[in-house]
């Protein structure tokens, strides 16, 4: 269990949610684990093998506490509310600050800001790892150019500027990134970032993070009651969950690509798991896949400190915690949106 702000993190498995009086008493094998008054807490967030009373639920409805059920890998499964939902003012208020282009620039900065932020981060961890690998200068030059774009984005300008800094940040971070694989390098290279259809390897495996990465921002989003489809970074485009896109970039380099590094570089996973289709698709056998999928589950119980909130949470609480502070800008709690930096 987690308390962060005004949201309680149930991720005790076997966890009893119950109301006493106006408090909320949660017990973990008959043994009394918290009791919190209700009136402290904003949502709460339930992962796995938690189950609530229907008194605590309708507790939850009638003061207006977002309630929320997560399978215990993240993905969302239901939202309780009462009879009066403030997520419609809240879709209200992050729908007219995606229609105003001063909000969208000024949200879209601070992700990208953040993104290359920890990108940075990746490129010096590897230097710090393996002192003296190939490629030194390139990665040097690389954390030089990406430190002068953050300091040029010291300031607002257009989206369509802001986007044009992303791209030149991800150019400049992906030509390094192929001298960060120190292992089976006969297997696992970097060229260039492909997609639909990965056409090598490494981008079969940074793919399939960022599935899942996706996965988990927009169900945190869906958790906090925002619209996951209705972007800043990213264009509206039906069918494409624009804002869990646009939270998912600061997260990527340390939620995926540090992952996929840390696969490849400890064999944990092998070029023979990958299959390379007719088509020139790229995709990795069921036992990979299976692999892949334990080592995020593990790498999100990892624990970190969050700056903003100067609290040690685990890295599977991250999208979570950043889609409520997104929801506390929107709701104007905040005065702006602060992106997550790792550190």
């Amino acid at each position: 269990m987690k308390r962060l702000l005004n949201t309680l993190y149930v991720t005790s498995q076997g966890a009893y949610l119950s109301k006493e009086g106006d408090t909320v008493h949660v017990k973990v094998e008959n043994e009394t684990k918290l009791r919190i008054p209700i009136h402290n807490l904003g949502s709460i967030v339930c992962f796995g093998q938690v189950s609530c009373s229907p008194f605590i639920m309708g507790l939850c409805g009638e003061r207006n506490v977002s309630l929320a059920f997560f399978t215990e890998n993240g993905r969302f499964m239901a939202r309780v509310e009462g009879p009066v939902s403030g997520n419609v003012l809240l879709r209200r208020a992050q729908y007219r600050k995606a229609d105003d282009q001063q909000t969208t620039g000024e949200l879209a900065r601070s992700i990208v800001v953040g993104k290359i932020a920890n990108s940075r981060i990746v490129l010096m961890r590897a230097l710090r790892d393996y002192p003296g690998c190939a490629g030194v200068e390139v990665i040097e030059g690389a954390i030089k150019k990406l430190a002068r774009i953050m300091e040029d984005m010291k300031h607002i300008y257009s989206i369509d500027w802001v986007r044009g800094k992303e791209g030149e940040a991800a150019r400049i971070y992906f030509e390094a990134f192929d001298y960060l694989i120190t292992g089976q390098k006969d297997e696992f290279y970097f060229k260039e970032r492909t997609r639909r259809p990965p056409l090598d390897n490494m981008n079969a495996l940074l793919s399939f993070l960022y599935t899942l990465l996706t996965h988990d921002v927009a169900s945190a989003l869906e958790g906090v009651g925002l619209d996951p489809a209705v972007g800043f970074l990213h264009r509206d485009r039906p069918g494409r969950p624009g804002l869990a896109l646009d939270l998912m970039e600061e997260l990527r380099p340390i939620l995926a690509d540090r992952l996929a590094l840390t696969l490849v570089n400890r064999r944990q996973v092998k070029g023979k798991g990958f299959i390379k289709r007719e088509t020139g698709a790229v995709v990795m056998d069921d036992a990979t896949r299976k692999e892949v999928l334990n080592a995020y589950q593990i790498r999100k119980r990892d624990e970190i400190t969050h700056a903003f909130l100067d609290e040690k949470i685990s890295l599977g609480l991250v999208p979570h915690v950043q889609a409520m502070l997104l929801a506390r800008y929107f709701r104007g709690d905040l005065d702006g949106y602060p992106p997550f930096r790792w550190r």
